[in-house]
């Protein structure tokens, strides 16, 4: 079964970073109820290290053997397929073994080794869009990946494989402190890239710089009119990042989306989806 249903509304959701294993199966459990109601399913993500934080003194995450055990007792409890970030080349073989879709962050969508490094695994991969990259801009990205799955590939094996590969907006810096987001851009990275193209709802309307002590802040009001807004422009997909206690997590709380608000935003965007695409 394809992680990126072609005709479908999917999401990726989850906490910023994996936490506890209270929180994680929390929220895990939480996305399995509400992925019956999504007709693409739900796909859980948390991070196991945040290595790309502006302040030293950020929270990272666990790490990488226990940040990858705890999202497989995810994975185990829930049944949902499990998304993580990658940021260096020698991790994504590692990670490939527990993971079921290895995620480029928008600052790495164009090293070249770490592209290729995932793309070999044979594992679905989302690239996230750079922050300061127009959308046809990510065709490269997408090629590294696609042309590393190619090799030591059958032709018919690598053509169903490489419809495992996903492209996601999460919107283009606009001065020092602020994101914005074209709405232009899902149609345009969808023909230029050839692959689904997600929403991050989430990280765009995150205020890099903008929080206590120079941490991101965010505007979590903006993520219900952006998210229904994307999905009539055609994105494929969408990324939210949630949790039960925005205001104490330890990554990216201003721009969470409560996870006592999420199914209500969900099923409008499944609606709207209905609506837009009959």
């Amino acid at each position: 079964m394809t992680v990126f249903p072609a005709n479908a509304l999917f999401l990726i959701a989850g906490p910023c970073v994996a936490e506890s294993d209270d929180l994680n199966l929390r929220v895990g459990e939480h996305l399995a109820r509400l992925a019956e109601r999504v007709p693409g399913g739900i796909i859980y993500k948390a991070s196991f290290d945040k290595a790309n934080r502006s302040n030293a003194s950020a929270a990272r995450g666990p790490g990488l053997q226990e940040g990858l055990a705890a999202l497989e007792r995810v994975a185990r409890a829930t049944g949902l397929p499990v998304l993580t970030d990658v940021h260096l080349p020698e991790h994504c073989a590692i990670v490939a073994e527990v993971v079921d879709v290895l995620q480029i962050p928008a600052f790495l969508c164009r090293q070249t080794d770490l592209l290729e490094a995932a793309g070999a695994t044979g594992k679905p991969v989302n690239i996230k869009k750079g922050q300061w990259m127009h959308p046809e801009g990510m065709r490269g990205a997408v090629e590294k990946v696609r042309r590393a799955r190619e090799s030591g590939m059958g032709n018919r094996e690598s053509v169903l494989r490489n419809r495992e590969i996903a492209v996601t907006e999460r919107g283009t810096f606009y001065g020092y402190g602020d994101l914005v987001v074209d709405m232009r851009s899902f149609m345009r990275m969808r023909k230029a890239c050839e692959a689904p193209v997600i929403f991050d709802a989430t990280h765009s309307v995150q205020r890099p710089g903008q929080g206590e002590g120079g941490a991101s802040g965010g505007a979590r009001e903006f993520i219900p009119p952006l998210t229904l807004a994307a999905v009539a422009a055609g994105a494929d997909a969408l990324f939210l990042e949630t949790h039960p206690d925005p205001a104490n997590a330890p990554s990216d709380g201003p721009n969470m989306m409560p996870l006592d608000r999420l199914n209500d935003l969900v099923e409008r965007a499944v609606q709207t989806w209905g609506a837009i695409r009959g």
